[in-house]
Protein backbone atom coordinates (compact mmCIF):
# COMPACT_ATOMS: atom_id res chain seq x y z
CA UNK A 1 0.00 0.00 0.00
CA UNK A 2 1.39 2.92 -0.80
CA UNK A 3 -0.84 6.34 0.28
CA UNK A 4 1.33 9.28 -0.12
CA UNK A 5 -0.54 12.73 1.18
CA UNK A 6 0.79 16.11 1.73
CA UNK A 7 0.15 17.23 5.18
CA UNK A 8 2.95 19.80 5.73
CA UNK A 9 2.04 23.30 7.35
CA UNK A 10 0.32 26.26 5.72
CA UNK A 11 3.71 28.79 4.44
CA UNK A 12 3.57 31.94 6.05
CA UNK A 13 4.10 33.20 2.38
CA UNK A 14 0.91 32.45 1.17
CA UNK A 15 -0.85 33.48 4.74
CA UNK A 16 0.68 36.67 3.94
CA UNK A 17 -0.84 36.72 0.54
CA UNK A 18 -4.38 35.87 2.03
CA UNK A 19 -4.39 39.03 4.32
CA UNK A 20 -3.20 41.21 1.13
CA UNK A 21 -6.51 39.90 -0.83
CA UNK A 22 -8.26 39.99 2.07
CA UNK A 23 -7.51 44.27 2.65
CA UNK A 24 -8.73 44.70 -1.01
CA UNK A 25 -5.50 44.09 -2.79
CA UNK A 26 -3.84 47.11 -4.81
CA UNK A 27 -6.73 49.19 -6.35
CA UNK A 28 -7.44 50.12 -10.13
CA UNK A 29 -6.02 53.27 -10.84
CA UNK A 30 -4.10 53.74 -7.36
CA UNK A 31 -1.07 53.76 -5.95
CA UNK A 32 0.22 51.54 -3.29
CA UNK A 33 0.73 53.49 -0.04
CA UNK A 34 4.22 54.41 0.87
CA UNK A 35 5.92 52.47 3.26
CA UNK A 36 5.90 54.45 6.76
CA UNK A 37 2.43 55.64 5.48
CA UNK A 38 1.06 52.38 8.10
CA UNK A 39 1.36 50.10 5.40
CA UNK A 40 4.22 47.77 4.12
CA UNK A 41 5.16 46.75 0.26
CA UNK A 42 3.54 43.39 0.75
CA UNK A 43 0.56 44.46 2.06
CA UNK A 44 -0.59 47.52 0.92
CA UNK A 45 -4.03 48.94 1.73
CA UNK A 46 -4.16 46.31 5.04
CA UNK A 47 -4.12 49.42 7.48
CA UNK A 48 -6.40 51.93 5.17
CA UNK A 49 -9.54 52.93 6.56
CA UNK A 50 -12.90 51.85 3.91
CA UNK A 51 -16.05 52.87 3.34
CA UNK A 52 -17.37 48.65 4.14
CA UNK A 53 -19.72 46.61 6.49
CA UNK A 54 -18.38 43.50 7.16
CA UNK A 55 -21.02 40.98 7.82
CA UNK A 56 -20.95 36.74 7.73
CA UNK A 57 -23.91 34.31 7.35
CA UNK A 58 -24.03 30.54 9.65
CA UNK A 59 -26.36 28.64 10.69
CA UNK A 60 -26.52 30.88 14.07
CA UNK A 61 -26.44 33.94 11.61
CA UNK A 62 -28.94 33.03 8.40
CA UNK A 63 -29.50 36.29 7.12
CA UNK A 64 -26.18 37.87 8.04
CA UNK A 65 -27.97 41.03 9.12
CA UNK A 66 -26.50 43.54 12.11
CA UNK A 67 -27.29 41.51 15.46
CA UNK A 68 -28.74 38.70 14.06
CA UNK A 69 -26.64 35.91 15.22
CA UNK A 70 -27.25 33.69 18.09
CA UNK A 71 -30.58 34.03 18.57
CA UNK A 72 -31.44 30.48 17.93
CA UNK A 73 -33.62 29.24 21.64
CA UNK A 74 -32.57 25.79 22.84
CA UNK A 75 -34.94 22.48 22.70
CA UNK A 76 -34.51 19.44 23.55
CA UNK A 77 -32.13 17.37 23.35
CA UNK A 78 -30.07 20.58 22.62
CA UNK A 79 -26.35 20.53 24.51
CA UNK A 80 -27.67 24.08 25.17
CA UNK A 81 -30.57 23.46 27.13
CA UNK A 82 -29.46 24.36 30.40
CA UNK A 83 -27.03 27.25 29.19
CA UNK A 84 -30.00 29.26 27.45
CA UNK A 85 -30.28 31.50 24.15
CA UNK A 86 -26.21 32.79 22.72
CA UNK A 87 -24.58 29.42 23.88
CA UNK A 88 -23.74 27.37 20.45
CA UNK A 89 -27.88 26.94 20.15
CA UNK A 90 -27.84 26.35 16.22
CA UNK A 91 -23.82 25.76 15.08
CA UNK A 92 -24.90 23.34 11.74
CA UNK A 93 -28.04 22.26 9.36
CA UNK A 94 -28.98 18.76 8.23
CA UNK A 95 -28.96 18.65 4.18
CA UNK A 96 -32.05 16.62 3.93
CA UNK A 97 -31.75 14.46 1.31
CA UNK A 98 -32.96 15.09 -2.37
CA UNK A 99 -33.62 18.81 -0.98
CA UNK A 100 -31.76 22.12 -1.88
CA UNK A 101 -30.94 24.40 0.98
CA UNK A 102 -30.34 28.02 0.63
CA UNK A 103 -26.77 28.71 2.77
CA UNK A 104 -26.88 32.52 1.80
CA UNK A 105 -28.54 35.48 0.25
CA UNK A 106 -27.66 38.73 0.30
CA UNK A 107 -28.38 42.00 -1.69
CA UNK A 108 -25.35 43.97 -2.53
CA UNK A 109 -23.45 45.22 -3.89
CA UNK A 110 -20.58 43.34 -1.65
CA UNK A 111 -17.84 40.57 -2.23
CA UNK A 112 -17.80 37.19 -0.77
CA UNK A 113 -14.39 37.16 1.32
CA UNK A 114 -14.16 33.69 2.39
CA UNK A 115 -15.74 30.66 2.43
CA UNK A 116 -16.01 27.85 5.28
CA UNK A 117 -17.42 24.69 5.40
CA UNK A 118 -16.98 20.84 6.78
CA UNK A 119 -19.36 18.19 6.54
CA UNK A 120 -18.58 13.96 6.50
CA UNK A 121 -17.21 12.83 3.13
CA UNK A 122 -20.73 11.68 1.73
CA UNK A 123 -21.48 15.17 1.15
CA UNK A 124 -18.57 15.67 -1.09
CA UNK A 125 -19.87 14.22 -4.12
CA UNK A 126 -23.15 13.68 -3.61
CA UNK A 127 -24.35 17.30 -2.81
CA UNK A 128 -24.03 20.02 -5.34
CA UNK A 129 -22.69 23.60 -4.11
CA UNK A 130 -24.44 25.99 -6.54
CA UNK A 131 -23.80 30.02 -6.83
CA UNK A 132 -26.18 32.61 -8.50
CA UNK A 133 -25.33 36.58 -9.10
CA UNK A 134 -27.09 39.14 -9.35
CA UNK A 135 -30.60 37.41 -10.01
CA UNK A 136 -29.10 35.23 -12.26
CA UNK A 137 -31.19 31.77 -12.96
CA UNK A 138 -27.98 29.67 -14.57
CA UNK A 139 -25.51 29.44 -11.25
CA UNK A 140 -21.74 30.87 -12.29
CA UNK A 141 -21.06 28.26 -10.13
CA UNK A 142 -21.78 24.66 -10.44
CA UNK A 143 -19.34 21.97 -8.48
CA UNK A 144 -19.81 19.53 -6.57
CA UNK A 145 -18.73 20.45 -2.92
CA UNK A 146 -15.46 18.47 -2.38
CA UNK A 147 -13.99 19.37 -6.29
CA UNK A 148 -14.65 22.84 -5.19
CA UNK A 149 -12.41 22.70 -2.84
CA UNK A 150 -9.71 20.28 -4.48
CA UNK A 151 -10.60 17.64 -2.72
CA UNK A 152 -11.63 14.65 -5.84
CA UNK A 153 -12.74 11.34 -5.57
CA UNK A 154 -15.16 11.67 -2.44
CA UNK A 155 -11.58 11.68 -0.64
CA UNK A 156 -10.75 14.16 2.09
CA UNK A 157 -7.01 15.14 2.18
CA UNK A 158 -5.22 18.57 3.27
CA UNK A 159 -4.53 21.28 0.94
CA UNK A 160 -2.43 24.47 1.67
CA UNK A 161 -2.50 26.46 -0.96
CA UNK A 162 -3.29 30.70 -1.56
CA UNK A 163 -6.56 30.21 -2.78
CA UNK A 164 -8.10 26.73 -1.45
CA UNK A 165 -7.32 25.57 2.11
CA UNK A 166 -8.37 22.51 3.13
CA UNK A 167 -7.04 21.57 7.41
CA UNK A 168 -7.94 18.62 9.64
CA UNK A 169 -9.93 17.38 9.31
CA UNK A 170 -11.88 18.63 6.43
CA UNK A 171 -12.35 21.93 6.61
CA UNK A 172 -12.90 23.63 3.78
CA UNK A 173 -11.63 27.00 3.43
CA UNK A 174 -12.18 29.20 -0.29
CA UNK A 175 -10.40 32.83 -0.76
CA UNK A 176 -11.58 33.19 -4.05
CA UNK A 177 -12.91 36.99 -4.02
CA UNK A 178 -16.54 37.09 -5.32
CA UNK A 179 -17.82 40.51 -6.01
CA UNK A 180 -21.69 41.29 -6.96
CA UNK A 181 -23.63 43.96 -7.49
CA UNK A 182 -27.41 43.24 -6.71
CA UNK A 183 -27.16 40.10 -5.21
CA UNK A 184 -25.73 36.60 -4.30
CA UNK A 185 -27.34 33.37 -3.38
CA UNK A 186 -25.77 30.16 -2.69
CA UNK A 187 -27.24 26.91 -2.33
CA UNK A 188 -26.19 23.46 -1.78
CA UNK A 189 -28.37 20.06 -3.27
CA UNK A 190 -28.39 17.14 -1.60
CA UNK A 191 -28.33 14.37 -4.18
CA UNK A 192 -28.27 11.44 -2.09
CA UNK A 193 -31.35 9.17 -1.01
CA UNK A 194 -29.86 9.85 2.38
CA UNK A 195 -29.84 13.10 4.98
CA UNK A 196 -26.40 13.98 5.62
CA UNK A 197 -26.43 15.81 9.53
CA UNK A 198 -23.79 17.85 10.58
CA UNK A 199 -23.05 20.52 7.61
CA UNK A 200 -21.06 23.54 9.12
CA UNK A 201 -20.57 26.61 7.27
CA UNK A 202 -19.60 30.32 7.62
CA UNK A 203 -20.29 33.19 4.57
CA UNK A 204 -17.72 36.22 4.93
CA UNK A 205 -18.75 38.98 3.02
CA UNK A 206 -18.30 42.77 2.94
CA UNK A 207 -21.12 45.29 1.95
CA UNK A 208 -19.22 48.21 -0.27
CA UNK A 209 -19.24 49.34 -3.67
CA UNK A 210 -17.88 47.25 -6.55
CA UNK A 211 -15.73 48.91 -9.43
CA UNK A 212 -17.05 48.80 -12.51
CA UNK A 213 -14.00 46.88 -13.95
CA UNK A 214 -14.93 44.14 -11.54
CA UNK A 215 -15.95 40.89 -13.29
CA UNK A 216 -17.63 37.73 -11.74
CA UNK A 217 -16.43 34.59 -10.96
CA UNK A 218 -17.25 31.44 -11.93
CA UNK A 219 -16.30 27.51 -11.30
CA UNK A 220 -17.73 24.39 -13.67
CA UNK A 221 -17.32 20.94 -12.89
CA UNK A 222 -16.80 18.05 -15.73
CA UNK A 223 -16.36 14.71 -16.00
CA UNK A 224 -14.80 12.34 -18.87
CA UNK A 225 -12.80 9.49 -19.56
CA UNK A 226 -9.96 9.44 -22.71
CA UNK A 227 -10.40 6.97 -25.44
CA UNK A 228 -7.55 5.46 -27.72
CA UNK A 229 -8.83 7.43 -30.83
CA UNK A 230 -8.64 11.23 -28.66
CA UNK A 231 -7.02 10.93 -25.60
CA UNK A 232 -8.17 14.31 -24.45
CA UNK A 233 -10.20 16.15 -21.65
CA UNK A 234 -11.96 19.23 -22.20
CA UNK A 235 -11.58 21.63 -18.78
CA UNK A 236 -13.52 24.32 -20.31
CA UNK A 237 -15.30 25.09 -23.67
CA UNK A 238 -18.53 27.51 -24.24
CA UNK A 239 -17.20 30.54 -22.68
CA UNK A 240 -18.23 33.86 -23.95
CA UNK A 241 -17.31 37.07 -22.85
CA UNK A 242 -14.11 38.96 -21.75
CA UNK A 243 -12.48 37.91 -18.51
CA UNK A 244 -9.92 36.07 -17.22
CA UNK A 245 -8.52 32.25 -16.66
CA UNK A 246 -7.72 31.85 -12.75
CA UNK A 247 -7.35 28.19 -11.77
CA UNK A 248 -7.65 24.64 -12.83
CA UNK A 249 -8.26 21.41 -10.08
CA UNK A 250 -7.86 17.59 -11.30
CA UNK A 251 -9.00 14.45 -9.90
CA UNK A 252 -7.51 11.75 -11.89
CA UNK A 253 -7.95 8.13 -11.52
CA UNK A 254 -5.45 6.12 -13.41
CA UNK A 255 -6.59 2.98 -15.84
CA UNK A 256 -3.52 2.12 -16.94
CA UNK A 257 0.69 0.78 -15.90
CA UNK A 258 3.10 3.07 -15.43
CA UNK A 259 3.36 7.43 -15.97
CA UNK A 260 -0.17 8.98 -16.74
CA UNK A 261 1.47 12.66 -17.23
CA UNK A 262 3.00 13.20 -20.64
CA UNK A 263 -0.59 15.22 -21.77
CA UNK A 264 -0.15 19.18 -22.95
CA UNK A 265 -2.52 21.44 -21.50
CA UNK A 266 -3.87 24.14 -24.01
CA UNK A 267 -5.35 27.20 -24.27
CA UNK A 268 -7.21 28.23 -27.12
CA UNK A 269 -8.11 31.61 -27.01
CA UNK A 270 -10.13 34.17 -28.80
CA UNK A 271 -11.18 32.83 -31.84
CA UNK A 272 -8.20 29.63 -31.72
CA UNK A 273 -8.98 27.10 -34.46
CA UNK A 274 -7.03 23.68 -34.80
CA UNK A 275 -3.61 25.29 -32.19
CA UNK A 276 -3.93 26.95 -28.85
CA UNK A 277 -2.20 30.22 -28.51
CA UNK A 278 -0.58 28.42 -25.09
CA UNK A 279 0.59 25.25 -25.08
CA UNK A 280 2.29 23.80 -22.20
CA UNK A 281 5.18 20.72 -22.10
CA UNK A 282 3.41 18.13 -19.93
CA UNK A 283 1.30 17.68 -17.09
CA UNK A 284 3.31 17.88 -14.16
CA UNK A 285 5.32 20.43 -15.91
CA UNK A 286 1.81 22.74 -16.12
CA UNK A 287 1.55 21.82 -12.54
CA UNK A 288 4.97 23.31 -11.47
CA UNK A 289 6.20 19.89 -10.50
CA UNK A 290 9.00 17.63 -13.35
CA UNK A 291 10.23 14.54 -13.81
CA UNK A 292 6.93 12.23 -13.02
CA UNK A 293 6.63 14.27 -9.84
CA UNK A 294 9.14 12.06 -8.36
CA UNK A 295 5.69 10.23 -6.76
CA UNK A 296 6.43 13.18 -4.07
CA UNK A 297 3.10 15.18 -3.18
CA UNK A 298 3.62 18.96 -2.41
CA UNK A 299 1.09 21.52 -1.82
CA UNK A 300 2.67 25.54 -2.46
CA UNK A 301 0.61 28.73 -2.56
CA UNK A 302 0.24 28.56 -6.66
CA UNK A 303 0.15 24.91 -7.55
CA UNK A 304 0.18 21.73 -6.30
CA UNK A 305 -0.01 17.82 -6.02
CA UNK A 306 -1.62 16.90 -2.88
CA UNK A 307 -2.83 13.29 -3.61
CA UNK A 308 -1.34 10.56 -4.35
CA UNK A 309 -2.65 7.49 -3.30
CA UNK A 310 -2.04 3.94 -5.00
CA UNK A 311 -3.26 0.89 -3.03
CA UNK A 312 -3.15 -2.92 -3.21
CA UNK A 313 -6.32 -4.03 -5.27
CA UNK A 314 -7.14 -0.52 -6.13
CA UNK A 315 -6.44 1.98 -8.81
CA UNK A 316 -3.88 4.56 -7.96
CA UNK A 317 -5.23 8.39 -7.45
CA UNK A 318 -4.32 11.58 -8.09
CA UNK A 319 -5.21 15.52 -7.08
CA UNK A 320 -3.28 18.76 -9.17
CA UNK A 321 -3.81 22.55 -8.80
CA UNK A 322 -2.90 25.91 -10.25
CA UNK A 323 -4.12 28.76 -9.41
CA UNK A 324 -3.16 31.14 -12.24
CA UNK A 325 -3.31 34.64 -9.85
CA UNK A 326 0.05 36.08 -10.51
CA UNK A 327 -0.43 35.42 -14.48
CA UNK A 328 -4.10 34.80 -15.17
CA UNK A 329 -5.03 33.58 -18.63
CA UNK A 330 -7.09 36.86 -20.44
CA UNK A 331 -9.60 36.44 -22.75
CA UNK A 332 -11.72 39.15 -25.06
CA UNK A 333 -13.81 37.24 -26.45
CA UNK A 334 -13.87 33.21 -25.93
CA UNK A 335 -11.94 30.81 -23.96
CA UNK A 336 -11.13 27.03 -24.29
CA UNK A 337 -8.89 24.96 -21.87
CA UNK A 338 -8.40 20.93 -22.63
CA UNK A 339 -5.26 18.35 -21.02
CA UNK A 340 -4.21 15.49 -22.96
CA UNK A 341 -3.72 12.35 -21.58
CA UNK A 342 -0.39 10.32 -22.69
CA UNK A 343 1.58 7.56 -21.21
CA UNK A 344 4.13 5.38 -22.62
CA UNK A 345 3.93 2.37 -25.01
CA UNK A 346 7.03 -0.28 -24.51
CA UNK A 347 8.59 0.58 -27.56
CA UNK A 348 8.97 4.44 -26.86
CA UNK A 349 5.70 6.26 -28.16
CA UNK A 350 2.98 8.01 -26.53
CA UNK A 351 0.03 5.66 -25.22
CA UNK A 352 -2.99 7.29 -25.43
CA UNK A 353 -5.25 6.61 -21.94
CA UNK A 354 -8.67 5.93 -21.01
CA UNK A 355 -8.10 7.42 -17.84
CA UNK A 356 -10.95 8.88 -15.67
CA UNK A 357 -10.64 12.77 -15.10
CA UNK A 358 -12.91 15.43 -13.60
CA UNK A 359 -12.23 18.85 -12.87
CA UNK A 360 -12.85 22.27 -11.89
CA UNK A 361 -12.05 25.04 -13.70
CA UNK A 362 -11.89 28.74 -12.38
CA UNK A 363 -12.48 31.96 -13.91
CA UNK A 364 -14.04 35.67 -14.08
CA UNK A 365 -16.12 37.06 -16.42
CA UNK A 366 -18.63 39.24 -17.81
CA UNK A 367 -22.53 38.20 -17.09
CA UNK A 368 -24.47 37.15 -18.51
CA UNK A 369 -22.33 33.82 -19.04
CA UNK A 370 -23.64 30.75 -21.15
CA UNK A 371 -25.45 27.70 -19.22
CA UNK A 372 -22.82 25.56 -18.32
CA UNK A 373 -23.02 21.57 -19.47
CA UNK A 374 -25.87 19.71 -17.53
CA UNK A 375 -24.51 18.10 -14.19
CA UNK A 376 -24.32 14.20 -13.93
CA UNK A 377 -26.48 12.45 -12.43
CA UNK A 378 -25.41 11.48 -8.93
CA UNK A 379 -24.19 7.87 -10.25
CA UNK A 380 -22.15 9.44 -12.65
CA UNK A 381 -20.13 11.31 -10.79
CA UNK A 382 -19.29 8.09 -8.06
CA UNK A 383 -15.83 7.59 -7.65
CA UNK A 384 -13.89 4.68 -8.75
Amino acid sequence: MSIHIFSRPAFHFAASLILWLGAGGPKLGAQAPAPGAGSSAFLPGLSLLRNSETRSISAENPTGEKGGGAKAVPVAPSAATQLGTGWKVRPFIDLQRRQTATLADIDGPGVIQHIWMTVSEKAYRDCILRVYWDGETSPSIESPLGDFFANAHAMRYPVNSLMINVNPSGGFNSYWPMPFRKKARITIENQSPEDIGGFFYQINYALEAVPGEAAYFHASWRRSMGTREKPEHVILDGVEGRGHYVGTFIGWEQLSNGWWGEGEVKFYLDGDGQFPTICTTGTEDYFGGAWAFGDTPYSAPFLGYPLFRKESAQIPKHALYRWHVPDPVRFKKDIRVTIQTLGWWPNGKFQPLTDDLSSVAYWYQTEPHRPFPAMPPREARFPR
